[in-house]
């Protein structure tokens, strides 16, 4: 049984609570697929009519905004330690290359980060903390959260919703051809991601080589 066949088990509030759970804990820092959780409910919407998309939308997006304003919080006060701790018990999510990238990102990007992080999986997961840790003013962050959340959220279950009721009929007979694309891209996506988490992390050791290096020579 798959997410959304799952889905259509249970009733639509717990669907509409499902998603803003499942978004707003990713959105705090534990990785989960918040975004597989969407587009399955958002596809259910499109096929079953007990499922408002207005609604679901909603969820979406209070869970997003809310969960990414408590990983703020959290990383606030948790500092640099938090991510440690983090990378000890989620190594393939918070690992020194996965923290190398985020990082990079803030540096270069600032407050854009934490919008256009709403749209990569990776960031999704770190833009909340990550801003707290790197001491971001909070009303800048606040600006790129909301507007982040409302565009990824309400964004992400109103293409899917349309989508999935114009392309129900094709879908059902050209199944096969979805899941192999949907693969497909899936694929491409990973390597890209960790093509660039490792360039980031050599960079990244690179310039902590550099910084040793022009420290001891200081101190000569």
């Amino acid at each position: 049984m798959d997410v959304q066949e799952w889905l259509e088990t249970i009733p639509a509030i717990s669907v509409y609570l499902l998603v803003g759970l499942v978004i707003g804990l990713e959105s705090l820092g534990i990785p989960l697929p918040g975004e597989i959780i969407l587009v399955s409910a958002a596809l259910l919407a499109s096929q079953q009519g007990h499922i408002d998309p207005v609604v679901l939308g909603l969820c979406a997006i209070a869970g997003a905004i809310v969960g990414d304003s408590i990983g703020y919080a959290i990383g606030r006060r948790g500092g640099k330690p938090l991510l440690e701790k983090l990378g000890r018990r989620f190594p393939k999510h918070f690992g020194p290359e996965q923290v190398a990238v985020a990082e990079r990102s803030f540096d270069r990007w600032g407050m854009w980060a934490v919008f256009f992080g709403r749209f990569v999986a990776l960031l999704r997961i770190f833009a909340g903390p990550l801003a707290g840790v790197l001491r971001m003013p909070y009303w800048r962050f606040l600006i790129a959260n909301v507007l982040g959340g409302v565009l990824w959220a309400g964004g992400t279950t109103a293409v899917i919703y349309t989508v999935g009721i114009v392309a129900e009929p094709w879908l059902k007979r050209f199944s096969w051809l979805a899941l192999v694309a949907a693969l497909l891209l899936g694929l491409v996506v990973t390597l890209v991601v960790r093509a660039r988490m490792k360039k980031a992390a050599a960079a990244a050791r690179a310039e902590a080589a550099q910084r040793v290096t022009a420290s001891a020579g200081a101190a000569d």
